[in-house]
């Protein structure tokens, strides 16, 4: 695993030349080259350094094998040196025959590179028309902006992609939790799906509280 992903990096730098590109003004714009540090050194003798614009974060993934899907995010949440800067980065992870749901990202285009095995893509559109392509490693994906998209992993060996994002904090909506987890009314779900309350409480039922990162 720590072979593959370090010969990786030229395209994980591809990606990131790329997602520049997609950030238009999503994040407010700064009238410094960064934000300083909040709250700033006790020691006002203290000067920052490389430390402080760098993330470590995805380290672990270099010796993991998941079992399940994960996501390894770094954004404005888990690296403070972004704000600003209009970008942020995934690293997803996806076993033979898994998937990350149906979800948004209200504040920022994504630019997904496939780094390892296939994965089936699809977004769907404001006119609820629904664009799916099969993706082979190296092959890159983009989705709108605040559009419902999804991937799922349709070969037999474990994907890995990376997601570039055109802001420091997209923002995520996963529809299944945020649909039936989040404490709608089960009469109200019920005339939308236009199905029974039954039905709702069963689906509800399976699903954990809405992921919030």
């Amino acid at each position: 695993m720590m072979f593959l992903l370090t010969k990786l990096l030229p395209l994980l730098l591809l990606s990131s030349l790329a997602t520049l590109h997609l950030s238009t003004a999503g994040d407010p714009d700064i009238l410094t080259d960064f934000v300083l540090p909040t709250p700033p050194p006790e020691n006002s003798n203290t000067t920052l350094t490389g430390d402080y614009f760098t993330f470590t974060g995805i380290r672990p993934l270099f010796h993991q094998r998941p079992t399940s899907f994960k996501i390894a995010k770094a954004s404005l949440a888990e690296f403070p040196s972004l704000e600003g800067q209009s970008v942020s980065y995934a690293v997803l992870q996806f076993p033979a025959g898994a998937a990350n749901p149906p979800h948004i990202h209200p504040r920022a285009s994504e630019l997904l590179l496939v780094a390892r095995g296939v994965l089936e893509v699809g977004l769907v559109d404001s006119g609820n028309r629904l664009y799916t392509q099969t993706l082979q490693s190296g092959d890159m994906f983009v989705f709108p902006k605040g559009l419902v998209h999804y991937q799922s992993n349709v070969g037999r060996n474990t994907a890995v992609a990376f997601s570039a994002f055109g802001s420091a904090s997209a923002g995520t909506v996963s529809l299944p939790p945020a649909l039936f987890a989040s404490g709608i009314d089960d009469d109200v779900l019920a005339k939308g799906f236009k199905t029974d309350e039954d039905t709702v409480r069963g689906l509800k039922a399976g699903l954990a509280p809405p992921m919030k990162y």
